[in-house]
């Protein structure tokens, strides 16, 4: 290293600034309470701040920032799903995600690379071209094209998947992208942290006050908050704060593994998924293989990795890639998905007066972190929720008017 930039890391002339302020105590109250400091929290915070100009806002994290299930997923941006509510919701988070970088002056890696979902039997590819109408009916790039198409854009794949599972199309979706995410919880607990949101790790909610059916505070580790307005964002503990406020919710929780192997040079561009093998690949800006496959089958609320997982999921590599049969896996670990019964989030009020709800995110979350940080912003701020979000209300489970997105979201990406 250069003498003369160690002697400027080393100054205390130039100082590097803390990335977050560090607050020794909680208020008696804040105007919000966000309990979850993962991207949909933090982002919900900043918007707050940014665009309705509530700064008196506490984000409770029992852990450390973006240590759930924000860093813990394969970071797949996309908008190709299947209803009507999931394709404008999706549209529209990557329309702010384009200038997420630009607004925190931080550098998210977000790199478009179009997105690949293939089809190996003839009832895939028929939902490939239901998706593929879907998504040009509301002006978002998808199309379905054949095996050489995939091809061209993965030389290296094998198209017969070993004799298995031939592939026989694919849907792609060209504004298909991937970011890193724990730079987005970065730069999103650092725009509400400059603009007056606190943000208090290792700080574990045990409780939530209510009166006459509305939020009145909240009992932390490190004591009591008054507040009339509780967001909760917390991915597989959803249900335990549900319980809180005898609130019942159709969320169930599975384990979602991932893993990631050696670097490599830069030999795959293209994000791809195949509903049929549970797999899905994309390589990182550091040259490792980002890989994941479907929910584990049992329901739990555990973060462990298992050998099964890795064994499978490394067969269903080797089906697609062969040549990487030397490879070597680095790192394995999961996170908990809040399932929901129709694939798609339950979000904005519910009936308990000031307590507003972000979650089901099951394995779809991350690349809704703008978005979802937007509208329950602006639900939050006005009491009502936000036009994108109405098809996904609590109260749509009760009336039996499920928004079915298992066909777009089936595989946990």
């Amino acid at each position: 290293m250069p003498w003369r930039l160690l002697k400027f890391g080393l100054s205390e002339h130039h100082p590097e600034p803390r990335m977050f302020t560090r607050h020794d105590s909680l208020k008696p109250s804040y105007d919000v309470v966000i309990i979850g400091a993962g991207g949909h929290g933090l982002a919900a915070a900043y918007y707050l701040a940014r665009d309705h100009g509530i700064t008196n806002v506490c984000v409770l994290e029992q852990g450390y920032l973006g240590g759930g299930n924000t860093g813990r997923n394969t970071t797949i941006i996309r908008s190709n799903y299947l209803t009507p509510e999931g394709v404008k919701f999706y549209d529209a988070s990557i329309q702010l995600w384009q200038d997420l970088s630009q607004d925190f002056n931080l550098n998210l890696f977000y790199s478009r690379r179009g997105h690949f979902t293939l089809a190996h039997t003839d009832a895939t590819l028929r939902t490939c071209r239901w998706r593929a109408e879907v998504n040009k009916h509301y002006g978002i790039e998808s199309e379905v094209v054949g095996p050489e198409a995939v091809k061209k854009a993965a030389p290296s794949i094998d198209l017969n998947c070993g004799g298995h599972a031939p592939i026989l199309g694919a849907l792609y979706h060209a504004p298909g992208a991937v970011a890193r995410h724990d730079a987005v919880a970065w730069g999103y607990g650092r725009g509400a942290d400059l603009r007056g949101v606190e943000i208090h790790q290792r700080t574990e909610v045990l409780g939530i006050a209510l009166a006459g059916g509305k939020v009145t505070g909240v009992q932390t580790s490190r004591g009591y908050i008054a507040t009339g307005k509780v967001l909760c964002a917390v991915a597989g503990s959803t249900p335990r704060l549900l319980d809180m406020v005898g609130l019942r919710s159709p969320i169930y929780v599975h384990p979602l593994q991932a893993m990631v192997s050696e670097p490599l040079k830069p030999w795959l561009d293209p994000i791809l998924v195949s509903g049929s093998l549970h797999v899905y690949i994309s390589q990182s800006a550091r040259g490792e293989l980002i890989m994941g496959a479907s929910l584990d089958p049992y329901e739990v609320q555990s973060t462990r990795s298992t050998l099964d997982f890795a064994e499978g999921l490394s067969s269903h590599m080797l089906d697609l890639f062969p040549f990487l049969s030397n490879v070597k896996v680095m790192r394995q670990w999961a996170g908990m998905a809040d399932m929901t019964p129709d694939y798609a989030p339950i979000m904005g009020k519910t009936p308990i007066e000031g307590f507003y709800l972000d979650g089901g995110w099951g394995t779809w979350g991350f690349k809704a972190t703008p978005i979802c940080g937007k509208t329950m912003a602006s639900t939050v701020a006005h009491d009502q929720d936000h036009d994108l979000i109405t098809g996904f209300s609590l109260a749509r489970f009760g009336r039996f008017e499920l928004t079915g997105e298992k066909g777009a979201a089936s595989v946990g990406h």
